[in-house]
């Protein structure tokens, strides 16, 4: 668990999906898949299908089980479809920007569910309705799908895709439907993850392979940057189209250290492995003596398994335990009407085993630090509840600049790293010591270069020309 307070407010993680099969109803699967995409999003959640002769679609806010009912699946009649799980990356809480978002036009019906964000919105906006089209929302989808209906009025369609992609830069994971077509879209520079799966009796496409394993299906590969994948539609096979010259890639380490379930494989990586080499990494590289290693549950929990793996091999001998138990029925909108109880409602949120915490020297293990609040919370529960001393490692680089590829992430200003040291950022949140993971070890894990990954949040360096943004801005992150 980041720092809640930072993450919070962090509206990337949305889910896609796209499925086609040879005799049976898309809609179930998609609807298990999305599911298994849940922790992607939870603002609202939607599919659409088409039935050989029209397009169906039902968007609705919340959750994927409260938003779709029994009635809905049988509605959504056909053996092609695609899901969507959302939290907001643009256009804001309202059902208008839910997706998939469904058109129909002169050349036949469109739906699209998009994962990432576009940095040219604005100007696409402006020249398609200069042109005479009409948007009901502020999302960048809406631009997506306006874009392409119009260049599918004189193109084929891998074309017509093809003169999108040359026209709309950022951020993108597609899932497409076009009439019963099924197509996968992934942006030139792969910054968002996207797979392929087999299963029985046709294919699908989706963020994460966990939505894959969800269907009892197998991954058969990621969607290549810049790369086009459409489905049959009877679920017999797929065809594959590379629409640009292989670039750089610019994979988002985020999906690696917060984002995906521990279970999914993204780009060639399982990421719960991942996870537990940066928790080796980091006790290589800051690892302090203690008497026992907890995480922050959840998302802490593969960093502090392999950093205290590493310290046993290393004669450092520490035991891991769960010192924080997470309790899982306060939601993300629990209502505090006070300043204090919102402050303090970390507590409503864990508790620590005070048999593992009381008389002990305790290295507490998270994925990151945005804001900071929650962390400085959690390390007075830690020392309320007896610890001797409190140590903070952090199994990523300090968070000093937003994101523009689809985080919607704390301002510059929220940053607690942004314009501190790493002793003034233990200092803030009360921790005896703070160390954070080099970037370089993050790039060892992934078995990447540091150039193959987008680390603008950490840099300040983005992938793409920003509108509004200063990307030569100087970053300087704090030695780590």
């Amino acid at each position: 668990m980041p720092d809640r307070a930072g993450l919070a407010g962090a509206t990337e993680k949305c889910g896609v999906v796209g499925v086609a099969l040879a005799d049976r109803e898309a809609a179930r699967p998609v609807y298990y898949a999305m599911y298994a995409l849940q922790h992607r999003g939870q603002e609202s959640a939607g599919i659409a299908t088409h039935d050989g002769f029209q397009q169906h679609s039902h968007v609705e806010r919340g959750l994927v089980g409260d938003a779709i009912s029994e009635a809905d699946l049988t509605d959504l009649r056909g053996s092609t479809g695609i899901g969507h799980v959302r939290y907001p990356t643009s256009g804001g809480l309202n059902t208008c920007c839910a997706q998939p978002f469904a058109v129909s036009f002169k050349s036949g019906s469109l739906g699209l569910a998009h994962n990432g964000n576009l940095v040219n919105t604005d100007e696409l906006r402006a020249d398609l309705e200069a042109a005479g089209h009409a948007f009901t929302s502020e999302g960048d989808t809406e631009v997506i799908a306006h874009e392409l209906a119009r260049n599918l009025l004189d193109a084929d369609l891998v074309r017509a895709v093809k003169r999108t992609m040359d026209r709309v830069h950022g951020s993108y994971s597609l899932t497409i439907m076009h009439d019963e077509a099924v197509l996968g879209l992934r942006d030139p520079l792969g910054n968002r993850p996207l797979c392929i799966g087999a299963l029985d009796d046709g294919y699908v496409l989706a963020s994460e392979s966990a939505a894959v394993d969800a269907l009892d299906g197998e991954l058969v590969r990621d969607v290549r940057p810049g790369e086009l994948v459409v489905l049959d539609p009877d679920g017999s096979g797929f065809d594959s189209y590379r629409l640009v010259e292989e670039p750089e890639p610019a994979h988002c380490f985020f999906e690696h250290v917060y984002f995906a379930r521990p279970d999914s494989v993204i780009d060639d990586s399982l990421v719960y492995e991942v996870r537990r080499d940066l928790g080796r990494a980091l006790w290589r590289e800051s690892g302090v003596e203690a008497d026992v290693v907890m995480p922050v549950p959840d998302s802490g929990r593969a960093f502090a398994s392999g950093y205290a793996e590493a310290a046993n091999e290393e004669d450092a001998p520490v035991e891991f335990a769960e010192g924080l138990m997470k309790n899982r029925y306060v939601g993300r909108t629990f209502i505090m009407p006070t300043q204090d109880e919102r402050e303090r409602a970390v507590r409503l949120k864990l508790n620590p085993i005070r048999s593992t915490v009381a008389g002990r020297r305790v290295t507490l293990v998270d994925d990151s630090i945005v804001r900071g609040t929650t962390s400085t919370q959690l390390v007075e529960l830690l020392r309320d509840a007896g610890a001797d001393e409190v140590h903070v490692r952090i199994g990523a680089p300090p968070i000093n600049a937003p994101c523009y590829m689809g985080i919607d992430m704390a301002s510059r200003e929220e940053l607690i790293a942004a314009d501190q040291s790493v002793d003034e950022v233990c200092d803030e949140i009360g921790a005896d010591s703070l160390a954070y993971l080099s970037m370089g070890a993050v790039a060892d894990a992934l078995e990447a270069e540091q150039t193959g990954l987008c680390t603008g949040c950490v840099t300040g360096e983005y992938p793409y020309d920003v509108e509004g943004e200063d990307t030569d801005r100087e970053v300087v992150p704090p030695e780590v």
